[in-house]
């Protein structure tokens, strides 16, 4: 057992709370103190209500006295992602353009995280609108790893990442349409865990069909990924997709027995994505992990070929319709990136879209045939170590230049076009120390099993547990936090 209330899981936490040996105001207290000591070094928690918390708090604790039924995450105090409307509290996305927004009701992830039970504390940064995996904007600033406070912690839950690593909090919520869950998961020493379509569902009023972006968990232990997605998984009839997980799926055992399950995994994922040789040497040593769990690891990949094209035009044709309107009233304060992939998904025609269907059912066929020889795909999850968080982005990934802002997440981006669910587990560490992650990912709804095969592997290996050292001295970043 940890020996500070930041080091406890989620799971242990709450249960702790529930048994009365540690009080919901007492959580919050240790979460509000952690604030104050990384996060003037981090800069990853940029909102903060801590009188609405305490009230919070002090309800929970009353609930308690009571001797009601308590729900799931009872007492457990939380961030949220900025990107994640909150009702009552400024949700900026990170831009300019929405730098006093204070919506007026929950998005879904909120709504159901708040109804198990979490004490809501404030908001952690995001790159603006969510576009990139660096977490910077003009608005707050810039976050920074927990683990080296003058390099990047990912992005676009980078906040997320960065409050969970640090101990701050034990579980959060991102989204991810191109890796913001899995890039800062690996750069923080953290697990994130990208859904299948739909089992959280996201209402829209622009695209409720909408099947590229997802919203998910960040936490230190598969287990705690487990219990968040039991409390946020399940259908909303605001999205016409028939095939969500139920809830219950989450709460059923973690054990499993690896003997005969086959892996495959790829240095490239076929087409050429370049990585980093340190990031590859290291996680081809870590797949003995899974050989000596009994299974069976082999190089193989899914045909990746159109990937790119799938994601491409359709994070393209998101971005328009979702961004659009905004950049036509305050373009002159949003950052270039979002303008090039609006204009993109502007710019794209009729034919532009009948390719983009025709070459996702390929992908899609090809997806299937390599599950009907292996159980799941390994891969590395993020291209290059955290780099200089005084950059846009890395100009080169081992010698390729980038030519977009989004081409040293391709490790991530294909995936992401195959819809399948998608796991960043801790791998370990560089040789300087910083974090490497490990990508896993199975066929569509096999979430459970997926995160069984997480939990093995983290079992065995135990990297989460590491702590960084991050203090309130040797500052690097100027915090940005503001209240409620």
């Amino acid at each position: 057992m940890p020996d500070t209330i930041g080091g406890l899981s989620a799971v242990e936490l709450t249960a702790a709370i529930r048994a009365k040996r540690i009080s919901a105001r007492e959580a919050l207290a240790a979460h509000l103190d952690r604030v104050a000591e990384v996060n003037p070094v981090i800069n990853a928690v940029v909102t903060l209500d801590p009188e609405g918390a305490q009230a919070l708090a002090h309800h929970a604790d009353q609930l308690t006295a009571s001797g009601a039924d308590l729900p799931p995450l009872h007492g457990l105090p939380m961030t949220h992602k900025d990107t994640n409307n909150t009702a009552g509290m400024r949700t900026t996305q990170g831009s300019l353009a929405l730098r006093d927004f204070v919506p007026g009701t929950d998005d879904l992830i909120i709504a159901r995280l708040k109804s198990a039970g979490v004490v809501t504390t404030g908001k952690s940064n995001v790159p603006e609108f969510g576009a990139g995996s660096h977490t910077f904007n003009d608005l707050f600033g810039t976050t920074t790893n927990p683990y080296a406070p003058t390099l990047s912690a990912g992005g676009s839950s980078g906040g997320v990442a960065a409050v969970v690593a640090s101990r701050i909090q034990s579980i959060g919520d991102g989204s991810d349409m191109g890796g913001s869950l899995r890039i800062p998961a690996s750069f923080c020493n953290v697990v994130g865990f990208r859904p299948s379509t739909a089992v959280i569902p996201m209402p829209s009023d622009v695209n409720a069909y909408a099947w590229l972006g997802r919203t998910g968990p960040m936490a230190r232990t598969v287990e705690d990924i487990a219990l968040f997605m039991s409390v946020t998984a399940g259908p909303d009839a605001r999205v016409p997709h028939p095939a969500a997980l139920d809830p219950e799926v989450f709460r059923s055992s973690l054990d499993t027995d690896m003997r005969g399950v086959r892996i495959g995994w790829s240095r490239d994922f076929g087409i050429g994505i370049p990585v980093e040789p340190e990031i590859l040497e290291h996680l081809e040593r870590q797949l003995a992990v899974f050989a000596d769990l009994g299974a069976i690891v082999e190089e193989a990949s899914p045909d990746f070929s159109e990937a790119d094209l799938v994601f491409g035009n359709t994070r393209a044709m998101d971005f328009a319709a979702g961004l659009g309107p905004i950049l036509e009233r305050a373009g002159d304060v949003i950052k270039p990136e979002v303008h090039w992939n609006v204009n993109k998904g502007l710019a794209l025609t009729a034919k532009d879209l009948i390719e983009t269907a025709a070459a996702r059912t390929r992908l899609e066929l090809g997806v299937q045939e390599f599950f009907g020889r292996y159980d799941m795909f390994a891969s590395p999850c993020a291209q290059v170590l955290p780099f200089d968080a005084a950059l846009r982005y890395p100009a080169s990934v081992a010698g390729v230049e980038s030519e977009t802002y989004l081409d040293w997440m391709r490790s991530a981006c294909v995936l992401s076009a195959t819809g399948l669910p998608v796991l960043s587990v801790p791998a370990g560490f560089s040789s300087a120390g910083l974090p490497i992650g490990l990508q896993l990912a199975g066929n569509h709804y096999s979430d459970m099993q997926l995160l069984r095969w997480g939990r093995a592997f983290e079992q065995q290996t135990g990297y989460a547990a590491v702590e960084p050292a991050v203090d309130a001295t040797g500052s690097t970043t100027t915090a940005a936090l503001t209240t409620a």
